[in-house]
Order: C-alpha cells, then sequence, then structure tokens
C-alpha cells in the first residue's frame, strides 16, 4: 500500500525554512499526525521549531468535547503553552492571542463536508491572519471521502453561518489545503498563504488507501466508515430522529423509539439507492437524544463507496421518514452558531 506524505511530513524533511528563526502558533488537533503517530506539536518541538501558542478548533485541541459545546482557554499540560479556544467565546483570533506570534501553521485533519466547522476555523484564521499581517502555512492533508466526489446542493447566499460559511457544495471534493488556497483566492481574505502539499496522495483515494492512520476528528467521527455516511446522515441533526450519537455507530444508525425498524427498512430499500443497503436495528443511545432510551431504526450499510451517494440519501431517508411518521417526525431549531 502506497503510503501517503501528509503535508506535516514534507514540511518536516523538506521545508522547515518557512519557520526558520520564528514564533510559531499551531492550529491544531489530535487527528494531525505523522504516519506513525506523531502528533503534529511533538514533532515540530521535536524539529526545534519554536512553537509559543496553540489554538483548538471545536471539540477543543484534545479533541475531546463534545459537539457544539463551548471551549474554554486552557494550558496544555504537556508541553506548559497556553492553548486559545477559537470555539469559544470568540471564532476568530484576537491581536491578544496574537501578539507572541510570527507564524500561523494549520494542520487540521478535516471530513470534507460543508457543515463540519473545521473549515469555518480556517476560514477565519485567514481572514484573522491577514488583519494581523501574519503568514499561515496550511499543511495538507487528504479528503477522506475522496477528492472527486462533489454532491448537494451550494449554500444559498443570505445563509451564512459557522456550520455553513462558504458558497460551495455539501461535499465539496477539496484537500484542507486546496480550500485554504479557493478561499484565499476567491473570498480575498489576502492573506500570506504557504500550503505544503502531501506527497504521494491522488484525487480518487479514500483515506483508507492512503496508508495514514485514521484518528478521530471528534467524538463521533471514530472511523472512516463514519465520514462516508456522514453527509447524508447529519440531516437528521435537525430532526427530532437520532442521528446515532451516543452509540458505538454514530451517523451509521438512526432512530427514535417511534419508529418501526423493519417497515423503515423496507421503504429505503425498495428505492434500490446506488451502493447502499439499510438493516432493521435497535439501540439505546447513553447520551444525546433518547438518551436511555430503547429506539428501532436502521443501519446504514455501504456495499459500494463508488457509487454510494450520502446526500442523495439523507433526502431519502427524510422523505421516508416524514411519509411513515407524520404525526410524530418534526424539525428541531438547530444553532447556527
Amino acid at each position: 500500500m502506497t503510503i501517503v506524505r501528509p503535508g506535516l511530513a514534507h514540511l518536516l524533511d523538506d521545508r522547515l525554512d518557512v519557520l526558520a528563526g520564528r514564533r510559531i502558533g499551531v492550529v491544531t488537533h489530535p487527528a494531525a499526525v505523522l504516519p506513525d503517530l506523531t502528533h503534529c506539536v511533538d514533532a515540530l518541538l521535536d524539529a526545534g521549531v519554536d512553537v509559543v501558542a496553540l489554538f483548538g478548533p471545536e471539540h477543543g485541541f484534545t479533541g475531546a468535547v463534545a459537539d457544539g459545546t463551548g471551549v474554554r482557554d486552557a494550558i496544555d499540560s504537556h508541553t506548559g503553552l497556553p492553548i486559545f479556544s477559537l470555539y469559544g467565546t470568540t471564532r476568530v483570533l484576537t491581536p491578544a492571542m496574537l501578539q507572541n506570534v510570527d507564524v500561523l501553521v494549520f494542520d487540521i485533519q478535516d471530513v470534507g463536508v460543508r457543515f463540519y466547522t473545521f473549515i469555518s476555523t480556517l476560514f477565519y484564521v485567514l481572514k484573522s491572519a491577514a488583519k494581523a499581517h501574519i503568514p499561515v502555512v496550511v499543511l495538507d492533508r487528504p479528503n477522506p471521502i475522496t477528492s472527486i466526489i462533489r454532491e448537494g446542493p451550494m449554500l444559498v447566499p443570505g445563509f451564512e453561518s459557522f456550520i455553513g460559511i462558504l458558497p460551495i457544495p455539501l461535499r465539496y471534493g477539496l484537500t484542507i489545503g486546496e480550500l485554504a488556497r479557493y478561499i484565499n483566492g476567491v473570498h480575498a481574505p489576502n492573506a500570506d498563504l504557504t500550503v505544503i502539499e502531501m506527497q504521494g496522495w491522488q484525487r480518487g483515494m479514500w483515506f483508507d488507501e492512503t496508508g495514514l492512520p485514521w484518528v478521530p476528528t471528534s467524538p463521533a467521527m471514530p472511523h472512516t466508515l463514519t465520514a462516508t455516511a456522514y453527509p447524508g446522515m447529519c440531516f437528521l441533526e435537525g430532526t427530532n430522529v437520532s442521528e446515532g450519537r451516543g452509540t458505538a455507530l454514530p451517523f451509521e444508525v438512526c432512530g427514535a423509539p417511534w419508529i418501526n425498524g423493519r417497515a423503515l427498512a423496507r421503504r429505503l430499500n425498495a428505492r434500490a439507492l446506488p451502493g447502499v443497503r439499510f438493516r432493521p436495528t435497535v439501540f439505546a443511545p447513553s447520551t444525546a437524544k433518547f438518551a436511555g432510551k430503547v429506539c428501532e431504526g436502521v443501519q446504514v450499510h455501504v456495499a459500494d463507496r463508488e457509487t454510494f451517494r450520502p446526500v442523495t440519501m439523507g433526502l431519502h431517508l427524510l422523505a421516508a421518514l416524514k411519509a411513515l411518521y407524520p404525526a410524530h417526525f418534526a424539525w428541531q431549531k438547530q444553532s447556527q452558531e
């Protein structure tokens, strides 16, 4: 199997000159690792880079905080470095955060979906850095659900929020480095941007074809199959149906106490959606919607990920729920933060 060298490895081996003699702030999270699982910050410090500040996105620098939960500033217990939260009282980097920083390094593993908030953090990092005249170095990483398949509608102007900040398809088919160039060029933060590219990567690769280890990007994204179904199953977050949070299979199962799993599976399988089958299942979430209650629903089984279109699947799932359970199924207000 080919092992892709992420931008971090390329930086350490060939491009440390872009950081030499400068004080570095690192925007990162636990999934930013080398092929041997060494974390980004440890690797930079081992290479003699003068890291002076850390910045964490949603879920925090440690990746342990639940979705939508504000994160406080802290001190890293291992390095003693300050950790500034970009998902707390502010989403932008303030002058106080940047007062000792000469260059920002952004190394975050994304999942390739518009409403996953790491790309909103990237947007604000570029804007804040441009305003402060601080260069940004983005270390590229694979889009785990390939960079050749695009799916879903564009964001409608006027509906921008932290869970949808850019006019791009829902499944947008870019790496984080490509997205940084797009933001900087089209949306004109005009930051001093350097993208350190991957080596050995091809656009059609799924994450498990890169040879890189998967580290959960958030508490409810435990493995790559989760990311494959996520673009469609996440629609359920805006409804009164569990999207599987609080189970071992978030975004792969869904259900509610008032659903008949067999009936829902039959209706969905009758639609013969490409690359996917549905199995009736029973689960009891430990947290989130219906915590501690028995739910019936379906598990999504991806049979052919090349033909599977999760956004289309998600729309069919919503339509089936509305048709089968008109007295129960409902949308509920979600935070746009």
